[in-house]
């Protein structure tokens, strides 16, 4: 089973606002926000994303190298989410790779859609119809 994921981003700001956006449509919010104690006034270097009730199941945190070409599937529970993620995923930012619609002869009963995150990762949301 799938704990968690972890994703590295050189600006961590613009890529949180993204996930801020695209996972809180999915009713998850942010569960973690881990800055560097020995600092003073340190910027946040890591977040976590999850259910409100629980733990942070999508991590986005600073580094040189950012993640990219990963494919990241969650599952929404109504149609109605996947286009409220679609529409709030490209409105921070995210860019369609496959808009909201039925994929028949891949994934039958399934309505989803597909956003290139700005580091290039695809984040898919499925509900099942």
């Amino acid at each position: 089973m799938l704990d968690s994921l972890t994703l590295t981003a050189p600006e961590l700001p613009a890529v949180a606002a993204f996930y801020d956006a695209a996972l809180g449509a999915l009713g998850w919010v942010r569960v973690d926000e881990l800055v560097d104690e020995e600092e003073d006034a340190a910027a946040v270097e890591a977040v976590g994303w999850g259910p409100r009730d629980g733990a942070s199941r999508v991590w986005v945190v600073t580094g040189a190298v950012p993640t990219t070409g990963l494919h990241l599937r969650l599952t929404a529970r109504s149609r109605a989410e996947v286009e409220t993620f679609h529409a709030r995923a490209v409105a921070a930012d995210g860019t369609t790779f496959a808009a909201p619609r039925r994929w028949p002869i891949y994934r039958t009963g399934e309505f989803n859609a597909i956003v290139r995150d700005p580091l290039g990762n695809l984040v898919e949301v499925v509900a099942p119809e």
